[in-house]
């Protein structure tokens, strides 16, 4: 089938069969905007990506100013096949980042995805938990199984309440959010495994997909080990190439040597060695 410019959402999706698996393109901005200091969201026009994108996967990411930022991976925050539109959530941390946060609309990145594997999209009532910026693939998972009438409930952790300003951002696409802080500020003090014994007691949730600091992922699987629920976890690793030729994100599993571009960034928890 071949993909014409008009064509509908439905006759998208069916053309994918017959579609490259990614792509490299030049996506123009539609928006940047500041979430919280040094956080922004960047929303891009990208269809090819947009009709490819499953949860968890993730886009290399290039910028023509700055000079230092050579095909960053981000993971995926929304991809809306209807208006070609593909989001990045994003923290300022080094030159390149802060190249990124300075684009305007109009302005083009480059854009090489999606890639990787992604979440399992399966599960009949999974929950999402989270934490600093790992927090930003879980919103498109929570956001694309609502489209897909699976509801989701979301556990994110944040040193303060100044940090859990993703709360806002779930509002439209998870049943339940439950809130945990450092210092107490929001929601319960502790983290995230602070309550989520209870959570799995009570809510019979057949998933748990992890994305966040490796300490609080290494915790969240091991509570899910003991109370019997499968676990996903979303590793972040330095990337070259994104495509699995340069190794520089390889790892150690209980399968052998992984590529996290390549054979993750989603691993069944039992899988990783943390």
């Amino acid at each position: 089938m071949t993909l014409h410019e008009h064509a509908t959402p439905a006759e998208k999706v069916a053309a994918m069969g017959s579609l490259p698996a990614k792509v490299d393109v030049k996506a123009p901005l539609v928006s940047q905007e500041a979430l919280t200091e040094g956080v922004f969201k960047l929303t891009a026009v990208a269809p090819s990506i947009a009709l490819r994108a499953m949860p968890g996967q993730f886009v290399q990411v290039g910028v023509n100013r700055g000079g230092t930022l050579l095909r960053r991976p981000l993971g995926i925050a929304e991809a809306d096949p209807a208006t070609g539109h593909v989001s990045l959530i994003y923290r300022v941390a080094g030159k390149g980042t802060l190249a990124l946060s300075q684009l305007k609309p109009g302005d083009e990145i480059k854009l090489l995805g999606p890639l990787g594997h992604g979440f399992s999209t399966k599960a009949k009532k999974p929950l999402l938990v989270g934490g600093g910026m790992g927090l930003s693939p879980l919103l498109y998972a929570a956001g694309y199984l609502l489209g897909h009438k699976t509801e989701t409930d979301v556990l994110m952790g944040g040193r303060t309440e100044k940090e859990l300003f993703w709360q806002q951002l779930f509002k439209e696409c998870a049943k339940n959010i439950h809130l945990t802080t450092d210092d107490g500020s929001l929601g319960t003090k502790g983290f995230v495994t602070t309550i989520l014994p209870e959570l799995l007691k009570e809510n019979g949730y057949d998933l748990v997909i992890a994305c966040g600091p490796e300490i609080m992922m290494k915790n969240v699987a091991k509570v899910c080990k003991e109370h019997d629920v499968p676990c996903e976890v979303s590793l972040e690793r330095r990337m070259g190439c994104g495509l699995g030729a340069c190794l520089s994100c390889s790892i150690d599993t209980v399968s052998g040597r992984r590529k996290v571009c390549k054979d993750g960034p989603v691993f069944p928890a039992e899988e990783v060695f943390f």
